[in-house]
């Protein structure tokens, strides 16, 4: 609520503030809308404050229903995402049927619409009636993250899974996924990681998923996400990620299984005898940032780090202290 609310006020700051400037575009993220249609939307939004029902909303998703060219819809669906935003009592009072018509806007062959739909459908997500019928297109969403390699869809499809709960009828596309979702996290596109990781640190407290997660294989640097040169917010989740993976394989459910990783897999990366991930935690026990510093420590608790690796200098090549979290 708190997160919906601060949205809500930042693009009406933004708005008015364009407005207020005389531009004649106003600009929220990378996309831009004709002055006319903020203009609109402010006025939507103060007859609102007053009880009224501006309509603002109704005529755009209307309007995406008639022929457009890959502009215009873009436009619309940014402006249908500003209207769920800051209009909450029109966008609670749309239905299913609007959702399938954002939904279907996934099948574009236009990257950029693609992107707004995925925007559009995050905003209606945080409307708890719409939350099912917008789970129905997890799937789509998974297939366009994993075979498109575009950073700004990937930030937009990761923002919109990571706002829902995922079902289990996803699970079998998550499997075939997992390998992409490791490589947007191994990218240099921060933002696009930091959605990437965050997911699957969900996921891998899914039981049936964990293996899959521990598994997949992972380039050779992995371990460079650990680098205290890393930005801060990365950082942050990538050890939320492998505090989860070191609580879930050490579980009596997952140890009661021996199983068996392939040797360039993200467990032989974590948690191989050649692993060097003390080394890395140790390093960020003193990070400038306090959060980045607790979370390592937490990482080093879950292990069951020895006593005395707070006072070895690295770790021996062909051992690794968190070996089998003994």
């Amino acid at each position: 609520m708190v997160t919906r609310m601060a949205e809500r006020y930042a693009l009406g700051q933004l708005g008015s503030s364009c407005i207020g400037e005389g531009r004649t575009v106003l600009v929220v993220g990378d996309a831009k809308m004709p002055l006319r249609a903020s203009g609109q939307t402010g006025l939507a939004i103060e007859r609102e404050r007053h009880g009224r029902d501006s309509g603002e909303l109704r005529r755009l998703l209307n309007s995406l229903e008639c022929k457009q060219d890959e502009y215009a819809k873009s436009m619309i669906l940014h402006s249908i995402t500003r209207c769920v935003y800051l209009l909450e009592a029109e966008a609670s009072a749309c239905t299913t049927d609007d959702i399938v018509l954002v939904g279907s806007m996934l099948d574009d062959k236009d990257n950029s619409v693609k992107i707004q739909a995925l925007n559009t459908l995050k905003a209606f997500s945080g409307i708890r009636k719409f939350r099912l019928k917008i789970q129905e297109q997890s799937i789509k969403v998974l297939e366009l993250v994993s075979t498109i390699w575009d950073s700004e869809l990937h930030i937009a499809g990761l923002r919109l899974l990571n706002n829902l709960p995922l079902p289990d009828f996803v699970h079998p596309q998550l499997r075939r996924v997992m390998p992409a979702l490791m490589d947007i996290l191994q990218s240099d596109y921060i933002l696009a990681q930091v959605q990437a990781v965050r997911l699957l640190s969900y996921l891998a407290q899914k039981n049936d998923l964990l293996y899959d997660i521990l598994n997949c294989q992972v380039r050779s640097n992995f371990l460079n996400l650990f680098q205290s040169t890393q930005p801060g917010s990365l950082l942050f989740e990538i050890l939320v990620f492998a505090e989860r993976l070191s609580e879930g394989r050490n579980s009596p459910h997952y140890r009661a299984v021996k199983w068996h990783y392939n040797e360039q897999s993200l467990h032989e990366a974590l948690f191989g005898d050649e692993s060097r991930l003390a080394d890395r935690l140790l390093a960020l026990v003193i990070h400038p940032e306090e959060e980045v510093q607790i979370q390592a420590c937490k990482v080093i608790v879950s292990l069951q780090c020895p006593q005395d690796v707070r006072v070895r200098p690295s770790c021996q090549p062909s051992h690794s202290y968190f070996n089998n979290g003994e």
